[in-house]
């Protein structure tokens, strides 16, 4: 063998160890790693009583949970984990839609979040989407809300009606 060819074959035995070395160098991988934290949060309210007996009203009435009438204020505590606000809403029944002033067919529901509602209560109508209540409420808080069921002025359907309503709680 001359030099060329030695030298030759010195670059053509050298050039595949090179190609493992690059290759090995280019496929390594390196790890880092990443600090998380997450914390849970619960969302929730509870309602006692929850359960109100409006009994039978006539036409064109209304009816309260406050001391003068039924007596049957409701309760509403956050439960959960943090501040929450509490909503409400109202729904149509079975025959009569839900208003903002009673009508033909139509009642009203409504609310009284003051701290007087036994005394000179301040009513405000519920519709049958969220209106915000309380805001705010710390955890373990609890707010306390009367409701009023006002008749529709005439109806040709005089069954009872399920007339519930709904306390959502949500984040501030």
């Amino acid at each position: 063998m001359d030099k060329t060819t030695k030298k030759l074959f010195a670059v053509f035995a050298f050039l595949p160890l090179l190609a493992v070395v690059l290759t090995m160098r280019v496929g390594a991988a390196e790890e880092v790693g990443v600090t998380a934290t997450v914390t849970a949060q619960s969302i929730s309210v509870a309602v006692t009583d929850s359960d109100v007996t409006y009994g039978t009203v006539s036409t064109s009435s209304t009816r309260d949970t406050t001391v003068t009438e039924e007596n049957e204020s409701q309760t509403a505590e956050n439960d959960g984990s943090v501040s929450e606000d509490f909503n409400m809403k109202g729904q149509n029944s079975a025959d009569w839609g839900l208003g903002t002033t009673a009508g033909s067919e139509s009642y009203t529901h409504k609310y009284c979040n003051s701290s007087d509602c036994d005394g000179s209560p301040s009513w405000t109508a519920l519709t049958t989407g969220y209106a915000l209540v309380y805001d705010s409420v710390a955890i373990t808080g609890t707010r306390i809300f009367d409701l009023q069921v006002g008749t529709p002025t005439s109806t040709s359907n005089y069954s009872s009606q399920s007339v519930n309503i709904t306390v959502q709680a949500a984040t501030d």
